[in-house]
């Protein structure tokens, strides 16, 4: 019977290529989620798609009044390469709200201006326009009657904004919702328990930061070096005050997660931290108006222990102008310094871990005195990836800052590694965006990533992907 039986043909399947890479898309499609490595590997086309889609100018007119950053920018035009014409001019900082959906940003001449920003990103790639001041392209607008530094949303209220002076000790919130320039609440500093020098002189607020954790709780950080720590429950004046044993001014200050511990960044080059809960001695518990230092970090201090950066540069203590937390991973505080070196402190260890020292802006031919006075810039949200306005150049670099020695930036890159493995993907280099102006302060679009950059010249550029048919 076996001489009738027909052998069936055998197949011959085609085997995989040997050291075929893993189908990484197909993997993340079929898991449901996208890891950390593909997302980072992801942002390599995003990075390289980055460029500058439109510029803005700010130019209001309200009636017969002119708005004063559009005087200062009239000013500053007949008054060029001198430092007073740097001084009432430029965007202070920006931020969207949680969901993306309105842009707020404030002036050195005093301006706070709502976006609302799908207006904006389709007026980008629609009908030219490059004026900000059309009824189209915002929401508010409110001249107020003192320098504006700072700006942030309250996460329990999105149509609340909380604005800080460094010439005022006050933080002043407006609500997006009534139809009118006054706020709709003024927070004061009361009296200092503590001895301050000069504190006529230094009485404004550098910086404000809500608590996200629905205790109508919020922060500001003065120039008198101490934080301050409103309770809108209990009262307008502050409850709590941190201090420093330096009382030196501090620019910055930035909330953990889990809002339990406080950073503030100070002119000296020092990061302060205050555990909110008491830290080890509790002490919290027993005074509820006092929370002791938990600790202070020197930042040039921390930098002279890298060895590879130490051999290259001459480190000196610089201004810390900004302090943020990295929103896809938590534990990465990012600080930007006054010589426009950007680096990454890790909460959990103490170190320093990422760095970029870009050329001094004397080597361009940049005169310092003619600088912004603060620079802030801005995680882009989902690749651990830092935007920040060139000292130097009119532009921004987008730095690559993941939690890993694969990184361009951390101080234990190996470059004749990376060198070995040329042609693997893996590590993103660095990008630097070209702008039409100098750049000041960065926000990115918590969804989309889209930037949205201010200038020293009070304009809003937006830098996105770009589109078909662009250069």
């Amino acid at each position: 019977m076996d001489r009738y039986v027909v052998p069936a043909p055998q197949q011959n399947p085609r085997s995989p290529r040997s050291g075929r890479a893993r189908w990484t898309r197909s993997a993340a499609e079929i898991e449901g989620r996208f890891g950390f490595d593909y997302r980072h590997e992801a942002s390599r086309l995003l990075i390289d798609s980055y460029a500058e889609a439109r510029a803005f100018e700010h130019n209001y007119n309200d009636g017969s009044n002119s708005c004063p950053t559009q005087l200062a920018r009239i000013f500053n035009a007949a008054n060029q390469d001198t430092p007073i014409s740097s001084m009432r001019e430029g965007i202070s900082a920006l931020e969207f709200d949680a969901k993306g959906v309105y842009l707020a940003s404030v002036t050195k001449s005093g301006c706070l201006t709502v976006h609302d920003f799908e207006t904006l990103y389709c007026t980008t790639y629609g009908p030219i326009s490059r004026y900000l001041g059309e009824e189209a392209k915002h929401l508010l607008h409110i001249s107020t009657s003192m320098p504006l530094d700072a700006v942030q949303w309250n996460p329990e209220n999105q149509d609340e904004i909380a604005c800080a002076s460094r010439q005022n000790d006050k933080i002043v919130l407006f609500d997006i919702g009534y139809v009118t320039s006054d706020p709709v609440q003024v927070l004061e500093k009361g009296k200092s328990k503590f001895s301050r020098l000069n504190s006529e002189l230094n009485n404004g607020l550098s910086d404000v930061v809500f608590a996200s954790d629905g205790k109508s709780r919020l922060f500001g950080s003065g120039l008198d070096g101490a934080i301050y720590m409103w309770d809108r429950r209990q009262s307008n004046i502050h409850c709590l005050e941190l201090t420093t044993l330096s009382q030196c001014q501090l620019n910055s200050i930035e909330l953990d997660l889990e809002n339990r511990v406080i950073f503030g960044a100070s002119r000296h080059g020092i990061i302060y931290a205050w555990d909110l809960r008491g830290g080890r001695t509790s002490f919290a518990f027993q005074s509820h108006n006092e929370v002791p230092l938990l600790t202070s970090l020197k930042i040039s201090s921390m930098l002279e222990k890298i060895t590879s950066l130490k051999v290259q540069s001459n480190i000196v203590s610089s201004e810390i102008h900004s302090l943020n937390f990295d929103p896809s991973c938590p534990y990465q505080l990012a600080f930007h310094l006054d010589d426009g070196w950007s680096g990454v402190l890790n909460i959990n260890t103490l170190t320093v871990t990422h760095m970029h020292c870009p050329p001094p802006a004397w080597l361009e031919g940049v005169d310092m005195s003619l600088c912004p006075s603060t620079r802030k810039p801005s995680w882009l949200p989902t690749c651990s990836v830092y935007a920040v306005g060139s000292l130097s150049g009119a532009g921004i670099y987008l730095l690559d800052f993941r939690p890993n020695t694969n990184s361009a930036c951390h101080v234990d890159f190996d470059e004749e590694q990376e060198s070995n493995s040329r042609g693997r993907r893996g590590t993103i280099q660095n990008k630097f965006v070209p702008a039409s102006q100098n750049v000041v302060a960065c926000a990115a679009h918590p969804l989309n990533g889209t930037i949205i950059a201010g200038t020293k010249h009070s304009s809003l550029l937006v830098l996105s992907q770009k589109r078909k048919g662009s250069p």
